[in-house]
């Protein structure tokens, strides 16, 4: 196939930059040119892959002095979607549509991320064909398969629950998430479109197909999905050159296995007592463990056991499968290094998809979950405890490791856009 242009845009965290870097790669490998286009702090990552990128969305800078208040909104269980919503993405719509529009000039084809919501905009506009994908089931809003929602995340617990009551709730949350994205209704006016469908739910997916970046292992095809969703299983990409230090090296030399605890990139800024309890828990337990704080301050306990190591990161592709048992708060990025890593997990949601995800995770046979509002040392240890003492948790981890291993999400989801193209 001759080389083609594909813009991929995304925004978000590093969980949802990872995946597109993965699928760059892949095109690149085949001969074509990805352009990535997202959040201008992550262009040296970008570029130190050999990927062109190009800048599309607001910037948000971790390391400012109200960061820490902006993690905590954007990870509030009942506030945090419309949080990032309606005050950062909105209002830098009309700007991210004419860099995205600049972006793809001369492309094939445009590849969107579920909250990019200039993308199909700019796909209609410039007349290109376009993919849509998602990260996490909970996108594709099935009736079918009820998605746990982070408003209330007990309510999959009841046992009337079923497409019925799922479809209800969908259908009264329409308007409210219509209001949301408002200027996206009227940047298409403005433009002379005719009006889309809802622009967070049917509105998102390309007719032309949409990819499914999540293992099957996590949901299986179901009649209320979109048209021409291709389950390709999760892309994996941890970071140009990742290593384990030395310090962390000499620590997992022992042959007593740590137990990992992270909370990703976002969660991890509003981290609240995590760690504090975190470190109680083990030392009730005494069990090793590896704790990835962030850099962050606040998230370091005063008191910290010499069986305790802090890092403030490490890449999950190197670290998860030398753990013992993992702890993490079940972003769709680490959901998958855990499930490949082949370790049993206990799950601790904080927000968004995280719910879900946890909830699907834990039918699988290989974690508990523990809520962050009941994270607390004692309940910590006694759910980690059994993790730890159950053997049938590690032999699921171990199956399901083995399924995951094989998907080869990146190759299959570069076979999807190269039928397209063609």
């Amino acid at each position: 196939m001759p080389k083609r242009v594909v813009v991929i845009t995304c925004w978000g965290s590093h969980g949802d930059l990872f995946p597109y870097i993965g699928l760059a790669l892949a095109l690149k490998k085949r001969g074509h040119r990805p352009v990535i286009a997202t959040n201008a702090g992550y262009r040296a990552e970008v570029e130190r892959e050999g990927i062109e990128f190009a800048v599309a969305g607001p910037t948000i800078d971790p390391n400012v002095p109200d960061a820490h208040d902006l993690f905590e909104r954007v990870m509030n269980p009942k506030k945090g979607s419309e949080v990032i919503v309606r005050e950062l993405l909105m209002p830098h719509l009309r700007q991210t549509y004419e860099e995205l529009r600049d972006a793809v000039a001369g492309a094939d084809l445009l590849v969107t991320h579920p909250i990019t919501f200039a993308g199909p905009i700019v796909a209609e506009q410039a007349r290109i064909p376009w993919l849509s994908t998602v990260l996490a089931p909970l996108s594709l809003f099935s009736a079918h398969d009820p998605a746990v929602l982070p408003t209330a995340p007990r309510l999959n617990d009841l046992p009337l629950l079923g497409p019925w009551l799922a479809h209800t709730i969908l259908r009264l949350a329409r308007p409210t998430l219509r209001r949301w994205v408002e200027p996206v209704d009227r940047l298409r006016a403005e433009l002379g479109l005719e009006p889309g469908g809802h622009p967070m739910i049917e509105g998102q997916f390309s007719p032309h197909g949409t990819l499914a970046l999540f293992s099957r292992v996590l949901a299986e095809p179901q009649p209320d999905w979109p048209p021409n969703v291709t389950i390709t299983g999760t892309v994996f990409y941890n970071g140009g050159g990742a290593a384990l230090d030395e310090q962390l090296q000499m620590f997992l030399g022992s042959p007593r296995r740590p137990v990992v605890f992270t909370l990703g990139t976002s969660a991890v800024g509003a981290a609240g007592r995590f760690y504090h309890e975190s470190v109680e828990a083990v030392v009730k337990l005494g069990v090793r463990a590896v704790m990835l704080t962030g850099g962050f301050a606040q998230n370091k306990p005063d008191r910290v056991p010499h069986d305790v190591l802090l890092v403030d990161r490490a890449p999950h592709e190197l670290l998860f499968p030398c753990a013992d048992a993992i702890v993490h708060q079940v972003g769709a990025g680490t959901t998958a290094q855990g499930l490949r890593s082949g370790r049993p997990m206990l799950l601790v949601p904080h927000g968004h998809d995280q719910f879900d995800n946890a909830r699907r995770v834990r039918k699988l046979g290989a974690a508990r979950v523990v809520l962050a509002t009941d994270y607390r040392a004692g309940r910590v240890a006694r759910e980690l405890g059994a993790l730890l003492n159950d053997a049938s948790y590690r032999e699921r981890a171990a199956a399901i490791a083995a399924i995951v291993r094989q998907e080869g999400g990146a190759e299959a989801a570069a076979d999807v856009i190269e039928r397209l193209l063609a």
